[in-house]
């Protein structure tokens, strides 16, 4: 495996421009595809979903694929058609844990929501990704596999995010060992904590600092090369998020050239052991 066998892709997140001229844009960046966020304000709404199938049409003009979307709120039949009308292949969804509900709680209702959508996901031949997030939601690769695990990947797969991992202390040879029997795609993203009250607070603060491929806490080469060791030949979508927001279309210009680096077959990059 090689970085001409990974789909690179982008979430189109930072960008409201219509739609024929963010499929150009992308193109220009060097992207095969792109994932959408069906949301309010962007290109396609949740309440005119069935508009997606044109949306991905004109992607296809410009010789890039929508292989997932990321809704918020709840997925529903309609949502699922549509997706199969436009040959979307996975809907990205992250799963928080609302404050005080419990993990347990909360994995039990997801599981009761799971087996009800499982028959509308073999209908419509689509599935669902499930991406661990830091903070209060299924944070790590672990939590994903007690989560799906009990699913056919066909209807519910993984979606490994090695920032999250990382802000988890999470070490990415452990993280695709877990995820993949149910590994449907990769997030590619870059962060390190920093600390949010001065040296003399009283108690201290910390938050994470959203920051290009090379310098956060997830290492790409590594990354990379733990991927080529399973084989792995799917999408890689990178993000495009950045706490300095101001600064994203250069940094996801820099990001994904050296994601194609890290993917290439002897690229020369150090990749950390330890």
């Amino acid at each position: 495996m090689s970085e001409k066998d990974i789909k690179f892709t982008v979430f189109t997140k930072p960008w409201r421009m219509p739609v024929k001229e963010l499929a150009g844009y992308v193109k220009s960046l060097g992207f095969d595809g792109v994932e959408l966020p069906i949301r309010e304000g962007y290109q396609v709404v949740p309440e005119e979903i069935e508009k997606l199938k044109d949306v991905v049409k004109i992607f296809a003009d410009y010789g890039l694929t929508v292989p997932s979307i990321a809704p918020l709120g709840k997925i529903d039949e309609r949502v699922l058609s549509a997706c199969k009308e436009a040959r979307v292949d996975i809907i990205r969804q992250c799963i928080r844990i609302p404050a005080g509900t419990g993990y347990m709680k909360m994995m039990e209702k997801v599981w009761k929501e799971f087996d009800e959508l499982v028959p509308l996901l073999d209908k419509y031949g689509v599935r669902i990704g499930i991406q661990n997030h830091c903070d209060l939601f299924v944070c790590n690769a672990m939590g994903i596999r007690y989560l799906i695990e009990r699913y056919n990947p066909k209807h519910f797969c993984a979606v490994w995010d090695p920032m999250h991992c990382a802000l988890n202390g999470e070490d990415p040879r452990l993280a695709v060992d877990i995820l993949w029997s149910h590994l449907g795609m990769v997030n590619l993203k870059n962060a390190y904590w920093r600390r949010k009250t001065g040296t003399e607070a009283e108690y201290v603060r910390w938050g994470w600092y959203a920051t290009s491929g090379r310098q956060g806490l997830a290492s790409w080469p590594l990354v990379a090369r733990v991927l080529k060791e399973y084989g792995y030949n799917g999408v890689v979508c990178l993000t495009a998020e950045y706490t300095d927001e101001a600064s994203v279309d250069r940094l996801i210009k820099e990001d994904i050239e050296f994601a194609r680096l890290c993917f290439a077959d002897n690229n020369g990059l150090d990749i950390p052991e330890e």
